[in-house]
């Protein structure tokens, strides 16, 4: 690592910290019904439309009842949708006079953007109207980022409620995570990359004629307030097919470091937030530390695989007395713009989070580059998470990480002065099991099938990691996938829709589950045999714990897929010698 690359890395932790440190305080204080600076005009506002949607603000549901809203919100949003591209041709704003979407992918789309998903077996640009992409996708970026805090938010009230189990009111916290948190966050945000040079305008295509002569249709459209709501929401869905590759979505070096601090900057605020909430800010912390230990080994690993290239390139320059030709690493699939740090660094934080954008091409990635993305979403995207998702996510691995230090010690498990019981880890487990089932079950049976096999471009290790990372970017809610693989078959369409909404849906109603319980029990007092759960040796307890579990499940399609690839470059390199 260069120097300069070395400095751009520090600054960019450092930006994401200071800038998370008062949010994350700020979104305490928001969900915690607290005022806040915007309390005067937001207020107002926040009561008119309860008025007018007949939510009763002051009713507290328990956890069957707010999963219940989940359910019915995001299905009510996910119908629009799907009418919205199944008839585009015959709504406003489609200049390119598009046609409607197929069936197939039409649920696909919808299944994808209300999961936060934002997986995209299409191009966007040449696909979708205006319409579709501002009052269909970027309306769907903000509701389901904010139902994602709303879920987090009631799973930290089970935490700290006594003998009460209503969890809030999922109506009243969606509303304050749209308009006192999202959507001021992408105003800036959007003004920020109008800045940069990255459009946002109802104008038709262009056509300009290029150095050749030939002529070149450049897409415009309302792209910047999309890319906005794309980042700050963890949604990752592009408004071009090269995502942040393209020069209007990401056309400065200044807009890759601040889309880059986008990416995680309201994740890391809700751990932050997390700890501040159950009243010991150390707690929070204690996540933050842990999420951070698993990002740098992983960064680390990806970016000196990408810095050194194909070892079979080597091994041949070596043979030809060549000295320069694979000296920039493997720059097959990046943008020269941004070059090999920035693309590792983006392909991490991306598939650590559920955001799922890219700024290079994850099937031309180094084996063990793309091992990394695969790994970080076989965990299910906890390594600082998604909005909302990380939270819930990563409590799941802290209450397995309690019932095995209590086994340890003989004693009941406790976490944050609730007693850890029979109920709560079954639940827990269940939830370890549903990734599982998801990535290995529907992407074993995709490849099983011929209709699924065919939409593989490889054979081999690399066909087999491009259908497991499918599935588990659809399970993760992660969206980002290997190029390679064609997802936009009525096949594919239909069962990577079905996975998105058992990935997301089936997670939240265990972990409201799991809150629920524990919001109906007392606090537990401290003792001299509790275990502390902000210290060093927690933090690396939960570490090691998140490591065996993912790497004991998953590791039978590791082996014979990334790894496979990686010893099998290695081989070559060999005979090449």
């Amino acid at each position: 690592m260069s120097f300069v690359e070395l400095l751009q890395f520090i600054a960019f932790i450092t930006v994401t910290l200071l800038l998370a440190l008062p949010l994350g305080a700020y979104m305490a204080r928001t969900f915690n019904g607290e005022a806040t600076w915007p309390s005067k005009i937001l207020d107002p506002i926040e009561g008119v439309i309860y008025q007018m949607s007949g939510i009763r603000a002051a009713e507290q549901q328990n956890w069957l009842q707010y999963f219940g809203a989940v359910l019915i919100f995001n299905a009510l949003g996910g119908a629009a949708l799907f009418l919205i591209l199944m008839h585009q041709d015959l709504l406003p704003w489609n200049p390119q006079t598009l046609p409607g979407l197929p069936a197939a992918l039409a649920f696909n789309v919808a299944a994808s953007f209300i999961t936060n998903t934002d997986w995209q077996s299409y191009s966007g640009e040449t696909t979708l109207s205006y319409f579709s992409q501002m009052m269909g996708l970027t309306v769907q970026n903000f509701l389901s980022a904010a139902t994602g805090l709303a879920v987090a938010v009631a799973v930290i009230r089970g935490f700290i409620r006594r003998e009460n189990a209503k969890l809030g009111n999922f109506y009243v916290d969606t509303t304050r995570a749209v308009f006192y948190v999202l959507l001021p966050l992408a105003f800036i945000f959007a003004i920020f990359l109008i800045t940069q040079g990255v459009p946002d305008s109802l104008h038709p295509s262009v056509s300009a004629t290029t150095l050749e002569g030939t002529q070149q249709t450049i897409a415009q459209g309302p792209v910047a307030s999309q890319i906005a709501i794309k980042m700050m929401g963890s949604n990752g869905g592009g408004y071009f097919n090269a995502n942040a590759t393209h020069p209007y979505e990401n056309p400065t070096p200044l807009s890759n470091f601040a889309q880059l601090i986008t990416l995680v900057l309201v994740a890391v605020a809700l751990v932050l937030a997390f700890g501040k909430m159950v009243g010991d800010k150390r707690q929070g912390i204690a996540l933050l530390v842990s999420m951070t230990i698993l990002f740098l080994i992983l960064f680390l690993l990806c970016y000196v695989m990408e810095s050194q290239g194909n070892p079979a390139f080597a091994a041949f320059n070596i043979d030809q007395n060549i000295t320069d030709l694979n000296s920039g690493g493997n720059m097959e699939g990046k943008e020269v713009r941004f070059g090999i740090f920035n693309s590792a660094l983006w392909t991490t934080l991306t598939s650590a989070t559920s955001n799922g954008s890219t700024n290079a091409m994850f099937d031309s990635l180094t084996p063990l580059g793309g091992f990394v993305a695969l790994f970080n979403m076989l965990l299910g995207g906890i390594i600082f998470g998604g909005v909302g998702c990380g939270v819930y996510g990563i409590l799941i691995y802290v209450l397995i990480t309690v019932f095995i230090a209590g086994l340890m010690v003989g004693r009941t498990p406790e976490y944050l002065g609730k007693k850890i019981e029979a109920y709560e880890m079954k639940l827990a487990i269940s939830a370890q099991l549903l990734y599982p089932i998801c990535v290995l079950g529907f992407g074993v049976a995709s490849l099983l099938t011929p209709e699924g096999a065919l939409s593989l471009s490889a054979k081999g290790p690399h066909g087999l990691t491009q259908m497991i990372y499918a599935y588990a970017s659809a399970a993760a809610n992660n969206g980002s996938s290997f190029a390679g693989f064609n997802g936009n078959t009525n096949f594919q369409n239909i069962m990577l829709g079905i996975v998105m909404l058992i990935g997301r849906y089936g997670i939240m109603g265990i972990v409201l589950a799991i809150a629920g319980s524990l919001a109906a029990k007392k606090i537990v007092p401290v003792s001299n045999c509790t275990l502390p759960t902000h210290g060093p040796m927690f933090v690396v307890l939960l570490t090691i714990i998140i490591l065996i579990l993912g790497g004991l499940t998953y590791f039978p399609a590791l082996a014979l897929g990334p790894i496979a690839e990686h010893l099998s470059t290695l081989s070559s390199a060999g005979a090449i010698r």
